[in-house]
């Protein structure tokens, strides 16, 4: 059969239905019942009928479709499908169109719909900040070990080693997202592992000295800023919850007269949610609080905005003014080690009940499944105890015998 002219693919009608026309070596122009003419190269790979689309005439010249026929045979002789290979090529190009950046914020809002907690959230953002003036504009798939390295040891010359380390990991869930997307094959930040600078993190200063937590508890009392503020540090004494769990507190989550806070899931770290027996100085406290805030939706509003709570640099803050450094004696959330210290000290409560008051989460999986029970009635007496513990600590500044006898 001679091949197709110029003027053959020009000037074909189209019939009731496909009209096929061949030119040779597997090239066809299908001249569709609408008038559309494209081109498609028919052959055989694995010993299967395939074809492959080249276009359509006249966007696609003749010549064109020629030139196009023949490199898909050059791939054939070479052992490689034409058809994979262009699925393969425009792979390669969506990825180079997808930056770091893009796929970035396509995690965190997937992040943001899963419900993760908006500080949470808010640390990646900031983490991630510090990746986009390098890589953001990168293709995911152009992005190298080397340079998330440059990216780290930035952060790391500003002695913030902590910091580096946290971004390698964020970076490395933004390449595992994009691998789960077809949209990257490996994560480079695997090779950094060992190449920044370790670090042994802090922990948080809290005083677990009764007689010396005794006097932080006087002094909380006697301090003469903002009532709202006072209250605050009271019940982080009380009730040792994180403090943005009770910075964001509100009034709706109380109830006084079962004597409960109850925390919802949202503000949780392990996205539970969790209930706070609360003894009778903890409610006495919350009833004056509401003298002051109760016509407000938060419990500890900002001084400057009503729909803001009080920040945790407040708190900090507070303790400061009080004479406390919160980098090496105390800080807001060192209530929590010096319940959790006090508590397992005193030998009268069971370990699992002080963790479950604490909200911490079983990291045994097979442990957790079984052991759902959260001591409720246990934690009620506890927390009964624990306050009237503190207000002997805060009246006598007497060491009291905490082992049972």
């Amino acid at each position: 059969m001679p091949n197709l002219t110029d003027t053959q693919c020009r000037t074909v009608k189209p019939a009731g239905g496909l009209r096929k026309l061949s030119d040779g070596g597997g090239l066809q122009l299908w001249v569709m019942p609408t008038g559309a003419r494209l081109w498609r190269f028919a052959y055989r790979y694995g010993g299967k009928q395939k074809l492959l689309a080249l276009g359509s005439y006249p966007l696609v010249s003749l010549a064109g479709a020629r030139a196009a026929r023949d490199a898909a045979k050059r791939l054939l002789i070479e052992g490689v499908d034409p058809s994979e290979a262009r699925r393969e090529t425009r792979a390669r190009q969506v990825a180079d169109a997808a930056t770091f950046q893009l796929i970035a914020e396509e995690y965190l809002d997937k992040l943001s719909r899963e419900g993760i907690a908006p500080t949470t959230l808010a640390k990646n953002k900031w983490l991630l900040a510090f990746a986009y003036p390098s890589i953001g504009v990168r293709g995911i798939t152009t992005v190298k070990p080397a340079d998330i390295l440059e990216v780290l040891r930035k952060v790391e010359a500003r002695g913030r080693f902590h910091t580096a380390h946290r971004l390698r990991s964020t970076i490395g869930s933004v390449f595992r997202y994009a691998i789960a997307t077809a949209r990257a094959e490996e994560d480079p930040t695997i090779a950094l592992r060992d190449a920044l600078t370790s670090y042994r993190e802090a922990p948080r200063p809290a005083i677990t000295d009764p007689k010396k937590f005794g006097a932080l508890l006087r002094a909380i009392d006697a301090y003469d800023g903002q009532p709202v503020t006072r209250a605050a540090l009271q019940l982080m004494a009380l009730l040792f919850p994180r403090p943005g769990e009770l910075r964001q507190a509100e009034w709706s989550e109380f109830d006084l007269e079962e004597e409960v806070w109850a925390v919802p899931a949202g503000r949780m770290k392990a996205r539970r949610p969790h209930y706070v027996p609360l003894a009778q100085q903890s409610i006495s406290l919350l009833r004056e609080l509401r003298e002051i805030t109760g016509n407000d939706r938060l419990v500890f509003p900002s001084v400057s905005s009503a729909r803001r709570c009080l920040s945790d640099n407040t708190l900090n803050s507070a303790l400061r003014r009080l004479g406390y450094e919160t980098t090496k004696d105390h800080c807001a959330h060192g209530f929590r080690a010096t319940a959790s210290t006090l508590l397992n000290e005193s030998g009268r409560w069971h370990a699992d009940a002080v963790e479950r008051q604490l909200a911490h989460v079983e990291e045994d999986d097979v442990r957790r499944a079984y052991a759902r029970g959260q001591h409720w009635d246990e934690r009620v007496r506890m927390m009964k105890w624990w306050s009237d513990y503190l207000d002997d600590l805060r009246e006598s500044g007497k060491v009291l015998n905490l082992v049972r006898k």
